[in-house]
This record gives structure tokens, sequence and C-alpha cells, in this order.
């Protein structure tokens, strides 16, 4: 089959435009996923809030610690949120909101009062990294990304805290292209991401990245098998380039990520998964089977890390809850694991 040219995906989800390239021109063979296997400290789940029927901070939180759930992503400061956090253990991934970024940028005594608003009132929780932008597009907006950056590290390192909690921004996974295969994964605007990757390697960050297998199906369902988007069984490529072969499209993307980091000089710079999910309802491909499949398959997996990088590799599903008052595409509403009522969407173990 021909290998199509790299395919950016132009769907109104907000938090992930996938820009992905259409990877597969596969060849089908049987394998198994059970040579990976994963320990719980390798899946956070994204705690969105858009809807109004969600349950309390308190219960959201007691139902993290009776799934096994040891790690949060929240979308902007929520006092609620940080209290019933306290003491639990859960770590915690937390963005300062896209809309706070230019007077974090601008004033360094602005990044000193909002580490002192949120996160020095808080010492019982467990702060992993504070993500300084997610999915930001718009030139203007990305120019603030890393002065931003620069300001929370200082305030923070001012705080005592800089050595603990590490500063990051969450970006869409079309920050890297050419894609297909994995190894000549590159950024598409090293003008942009270089002095990120520079301020990463100088402090230890990792960077956040949102890697969604479904929008790349989605926008290339020809090329791109069920299968191998799920988790599922059937599907090998290989990549000539490296070496390695691949049994499912989340590897080739991360791996991609991967390329792209040494192809910029900086591979020692680890990657996180800030999101990844698939919706069960509402669109193309969105089914309960489906969702139930690659979501199960994530939790079993990433344990095991990827072909290129074996070893745990830090993920966080999106998302914890149906949230129904999310606007775009009708998907937007059905990434959620569990229901408001917290009842489980589809089977699902963690």
């Amino acid at each position: 089959m021909q290998i199509q040219p790299d395919i950016l995906e132009n769907n109104p989800r907000s938090m992930a435009k996938q820009g992905v390239a259409s990877m597969l021109a596969v060849a089908l063979v049987l394998v198994s996923l059970a040579a990976f296997h994963t320990g719980v400290h390798s899946i956070g789940v994204c705690n969105g809030v858009i809807g109004n029927n969600l349950p309390a901070p308190s219960d959201v939180v007691k139902l993290y610690k009776s799934k096994g759930i040891n790690a949060m992503r929240i979308y902007a400061p929520e006092s609620n949120v940080l209290k019933a956090l306290s003491g639990t253990g859960i770590g915690l991934l937390m963005d300062v909101g896209n809309g706070a970024l230019p007077g974090l940028a601008n004033d360094p005594s602005a990044a000193a009062a909002w580490v002192k608003a949120n996160v020095q009132p808080y010492p019982g929780v467990s702060f992993r990294y504070i993500a300084v932008g997610n999915e930001v597009m718009d030139s203007d907006g990305q120019k603030t990304i890393l002065p931003a950056m620069k300001n929370l590290q200082g305030a923070l390192a001012a705080a005592g805290l800089g050595g603990r909690v590490k500063v990051s921004t969450s970006v869409r996974f079309d920050v890297v292209t050419d894609t297909f295969p994995p190894s000549n994964g590159v950024f598409a605007d090293l003008d942009y991401m270089g002095p990120i990757l520079d301020f990463l390697v100088s402090t230890g960050a990792p960077l956040l990245v949102n890697v969604y297998p479904y929008f790349a199906y989605k926008g290339d369902p020809q090329n791109i098998n069920l299968n191998y988007a799920t988790f599922a069984p059937g599907t090998t490529v290989n990549d000539d380039g490296n070496g390695l072969t691949y049994t499912n499209l989340f590897d080739a993307m991360v791996d991609s990520i991967y390329a792209a980091l040494e192809d910029a000089e900086t591979p020692g710079v680890k990657v996180v998964v800030s999101e990844s999910g698939w919706p069960s309802a509402g669109g193309f491909g969105a089914t309960a089977q489906n969702a139930q499949a690659y979501n199960q398959g994530l939790i079993k997996h990433v344990g095991g890390g990827t072909p290129k990088r074996p070893g745990p590799l830090e993920t966080y599903m999106f998302a914890m809850f149906n949230e129904n008052q999310k606007t775009g595409d009708p998907t937007e509403n059905h990434f959620g694991l569990f229901n408001p009522d917290k009842s489980p969407a589809y089977s699902i173990s963690f």
C-alpha cells in the first residue's frame, strides 16, 4: 500500500487538534500485547471539569484512590481539588491556564504571586509538574511560553521548590512532523521548540506531549488499521530507519517524538504523555468497544515503554469523566472513563 504524506487532522477539539502522519502502509501479522507489562505508577488521569453534573472534588479524589490511580492532571489551579489532594500522595500535573501566560511572562512578581497563591499553601500536595500552556498554537501566545516558564521556575526556586516541581509546557503532537516512519520525526518549528528544549535540558524537566492515536485513525482510516490504533493484535510496521518493529500506533507516535528530540540534539529530554484517550460515542470510530480497547490497552502497555525507549512511560489518560458542557465535536462529551455518577463508562481496570 502506498505511503501517504503527513496529514494534519482539523477537528474542533479544543485541546487536541492532532496533526498526525499517515503512518500506516501496513502488513498484517499476529502480535501479542502480553509482552508488555505495566505498573499503576505509569498511569495518571486528567480531571476535566467542563460539566454541570460532576462529583465534588473530595468524591473525585476518593474515586482516584479507590481505583489505584496515583496521578492527576488539572487544567488550572482549583483550590477545592488541591485541598482534597492534600496528604493523598497522588502526583499532580497542574496547568497554569492559557489565559495566565501573558501576565506570568511579563512580570516575575506575578509568577511569584502565582506560586504563593497556588503552590505554597498546599504543602501536602505532591506537585510533579507545572504546565505552562496547553496546546498553544498562535504565534503571539507561543512567544509568552518560555518567559513564563523561566519566571515560574525562578519563583519556585525562590520558594525552595525548584528541585521538586518541574516546569514544562504541554504541546500538541503536531509540533513533530515527518512522523512516518517514526525514525524520521523532526520538530516542525525548531526556532520555537529549540529554546524550550534547551530550558528543559537545563532544568531536567520533561516535555509534555498530548498523543491521540484516535485522531490519527479518524483522519486516515484507509491507511491506519483500527487494531493498530487500539492496541489490538494484528498489525506490524517495520521502521528501516531505526530497525525497530511497531505493533501499535501509540508507540510509533511517541518514538517519532524521541526521534525529533535526537534531531534537535536534546536526546536527554524525557517525554511525558500529558493526554491520551479515545471517545466512546459521538463520532467516527467513537464506540465504547473501541474506547475500552484503547484505554485498557494503554493502561497495560505504558509500563513497558516503547521500542525505542523501554521502561515506564508516564502517561495521563483523558479523561476521568464525561463532560457535558464541552463544545465542539460531539466526541468532546464522551472521552470519560467514568460517568458523572461515578459509574464506569465501560469496563476498565487499573
